[in-house]
């Protein structure tokens, strides 16, 4: 009798997990979506690995170590467009080495910033080769090709090539701890997951990395399906259904730009149009993609960019060229559409850190408080009312029409009256200043004498020259001032 009730319960625990969706191994759902009870601290640890990886799948792919020669050597040969930094450490000291790209690296400017991250499950292997790929390609191509060039001179990429370095060493999912870090970040609808004692290294380094560089948009890299996944990665209730977040429909229009530009992820029969909401596939918790989007602003895609999860070494470069053009139509996207633009106080001329939202969409984007500048990702073919505020400053909005190119919308801000709050940016510009420059005493004739000369040179210049010079965004449209 105890041998048959075994037998029993043993078949049903096989039925159980045999009915999870075959796709959970892809973003890494290791338990059903019902788990109740310490949801936060039970679903970040794996209850089993995958197979063994074995020896000849791993032939071909890059140690961690040369990974690393791999990345600074980029830095090496291309000072001038690239740089090389590490956001922190995993649990067994491996840094985490970034690729930054851009006409100016380490530079602040009004541009938007765009991130890759690779390897975030550590038997998930592929991104942190095809984003070494993509690092290469861009500084090889910068100034031969339109589409480098463009990346290069209009945007800082950020490449993180493997997030969980320890994972990949150890050939499983999870990092030394044996934690998915797929489901270690704070979570809407679960706060258990805030739970800080719990936290990875390895994501604490994510978060604080998200919160210092201001990033616009984002995709992480997986393998085990070949679709484009958006917000929002759960629902309320658990349950498996469509659960759009309120830019829904601009992140539709993200996923689409890559799985259009892919070689045949558009083509998928499985998911319509190759994109899906991540609660509609199988909804997970403590996933990065949402949280980057409610505590960053920055709106993140999931690309699971591999049928295979660790596919043999031979079939990287063809992996790689058909998502090429997804990954540089996708962080092409951030400059090519939506609205950018700076918010300024209207007594000072000072850029200020003010909010940007959209009527109708309830989410908030912050503008720098270097320049204040913002990069909004907006879904062309419709019209927004956008409207900029900061406190001690009275609202403004106006309506514009985003087309197949970008929108340039600077926004001028008068003070309330209510208070003398002082703001400073970056550069210590104290926002409440009658003054843009400080000058005292008898300089200050000086100073007027010397800003007459230059005036009446400046005019003398112009006339006498018959050269035109343009200062040319990617926007061929000059900026519109509210």
């Amino acid at each position: 009798m105890a041998i048959s009730r075994r037998l029993l319960l043993s078949l049903f625990l096989l039925r159980a997990f045999s009915s999870l969706p075959a796709q959970a191994a892809a973003r890494g759902a290791s338990h059903p979506s019902g788990t109740s009870g310490n949801y936060g601290s039970f679903l970040r640890n794996l209850l089993q690995d995958n197979p063994m990886i074995t020896e000849e799948l791993v032939r071909g792919y890059m140690s961690n170590s040369e990974l690393e020669i791999a990345v600074h050597a980029i830095g090496s040969r291309y000072p001038n467009i690239s740089r090389i930094y590490s956001i922190g450490k995993s649990v067994n000291g491996v840094a985490l080495w970034v690729i930054e790209i851009s006409d100016k690296p380490g530079q602040k400017e009004a541009e938007p910033a765009f991130k890759y991250v690779g390897n975030v499950h550590g038997d998930e292997p592929v991104g942190r080769e095809v984003l070494i790929k993509l690092a290469n390609w861009l500084c090889d191509n910068y100034l031969k090709d339109p589409l480098a060039t463009l990346i290069v001179k209009n945007m800082h990429l950020h490449i993180l090539p493997t997030m969980n370095p320890d994972g990949f060493a150890l050939r499983r999912r999870g990092n030394a701890n044996n934690v998915d870090l797929n489901r270690d970040f704070p979570d809407q609808f679960f706060p258990n997951n805030d739970e800080i004692n719990y936290r990875q290294p390895e994501t604490r380094a994510i978060m604080n990395w998200v919160k210092q560089e201001h990033f616009t948009a984002s995709a992480s890299l997986h393998g085990g399906a070949l679709v484009a996944n958006y917000p929002w990665d759960g629902s309320r209730d658990q349950s498996k259904q469509y659960y759009g977040c309120p830019d829904d429909k601009t992140f539709r229009y993200m996923a689409s730009v890559y799985s259009q530009s892919h070689y045949n992820m558009s083509l998928s029969k499985e998911f319509k149009g190759g994109i899906t909401n991540g609660a509609f596939w199988y909804p997970i918790y403590g996933g990065m993609q949402d949280w980057n989007y409610i505590h960053g602003g920055c709106f993140e895609l999931t690309l699971e960019i591999s049928d295979v999860k660790w596919p043999k070494a031979a079939e990287l470069p063809v992996i790689w060229e058909q998502n090429r053009m997804s990954m540089l139509n996708l962080a092409a996207s951030l400059v090519k559409t939506g609205v950018h633009g700076r918010i300024f106080a209207a007594d000072t001329g000072h850029p200020i850190p003010g909010s940007l939202t959209i009527k109708g969409i309830g989410s908030e984007i912050r503008a720098s408080r270097t320049y204040g500048d913002y990069h909004r990702m907006l879904a062309p073919g419709e019209n927004y009312e956008v409207m900029a505020s900061m406190e001690g400053f009275r609202t403004k909005a106006t309506r514009i029409v985003v087309e197949e190119k970008a929108v340039s919308l600077d926004f001028i801000l008068d003070r309330d009256g209510a208070n003398g709050q002082v703001v400073r940016n970056d550069l210590g510009c104290p926002c409440d200043d009658d003054k843009l420059f400080h000058v005292q005493g008898a300089r200050l004739e000086l100073y007027l004498f010397v800003l007459l000369i230059i005036i009446a040179l400046y005019v003398l210049f112009k006339r006498k020259t018959t050269s035109k010079f343009t200062i040319h965004r990617h926007s061929p449209k000059r900026p519109i001032a509210v």
